[in-house]
């Protein structure tokens, strides 16, 4: 077989997995928030209509019920598509930027629950525990394949986190959500100590850059969920944070250039 088509072949498996994943994130985001259980069958929130497996084909169903429920036509939410489409998506790059290999797989899962909490944080202005629980698991995990530098693993799990804490009790909560420092707990597990670093630096910039021009173009409302940014900075440092630390370390005459 070539390889160009057995590369094809296997990127394309990837995202169809990453679209069945996103269906399943689908489920959670919906439901975590309500405190309903994942395990009931899906239905229509408008009408109970219980779906059938042909309803449930991640992004397909959406497109060939021209995205209206198949008992009462009403429109779904095309936060369906969307999250099944990205997570799928991004399951590529994850595998394009860091190559076949254990790491990439526990990325893919980091950056499912990345998802989850975004769009839960974005809609609610709250991180469920469960997903920071999750996280951390997976911090665990990426601990044990990078062993040798597992020290710097525990160093990032608590060098920005520990200022999150500071912030969170001193403010009572008004300055920054604890949700928020607990995601940078696991993740900088997940990280290690400048990754995470880089992390928090994108996503402030990230933050107040899109929030301050969705407050003032948009009129958004002035209070930050500051969860979604700082799921981007993760994302970001986690596969691409490598060269932009060196460049920076480099420009700084820190390092030796590469």
């Amino acid at each position: 077989m070539p390889e160009w088509l057995f590369m094809t072949l296997g990127y394309g498996t990837l995202f169809l997995f990453g679209l069945v994943i996103g269906s399943f994130l689908n489920v959670c985001i919906f439901r975590e928030p309500k405190k309903e259980t994942l395990l009931a069958n899906s239905h229509c929130m408008h009408c109970g209509y219980e779906l059938r497996w042909y309803d449930l084909i991640p992004l397909f169903s959406f497109l060939i019920l021209r995205g209206r429920c198949r008992k009462c036509n009403t429109r779904l939410s095309l936060q369906y598509p969307l999250v099944e489409g990205l997570n799928g998506t991004l399951y590529v790059i994850v595998f394009l930027a860091n190559g076949w290999n254990l790491t990439s797989i526990v990325y893919c899962l980091l950056t499912s629950a990345l998802i989850v909490v975004s769009v839960i944080d974005w809609r609610t202005k709250r991180i469920p525990n469960k997903v920071n629980y999750v996280i951390l698991v997976l911090g665990i995990f990426v601990t044990l394949l990078d062993w040798p530098n597992w020290r710097d693993h525990l160093i990032g799990m608590v060098c920005v986190s520990a200022v999150l804490w500071m912030i969170f009790l001193l403010s009572v909560g008004r300055a920054m959500g604890g949700g928020d420092a607990k995601l940078m707990t696991g993740a900088g597990l997940a990280l290690g100590t400048l990754p995470i670093i880089l992390s928090l630096i994108v996503g402030c910039v990230a933050g107040s850059i899109i929030h301050s021009v969705r407050v003032l173009a948009f009129h958004a409302d002035r209070k930050l969920a500051f969860g979604p940014y700082l799921a981007f900075g993760i994302w970001f440092s986690m596969l691409f944070g490598e060269p932009v630390i060196q460049w920076y370390l480099e420009l700084c005459g820190l390092a030796m250039p590469g």
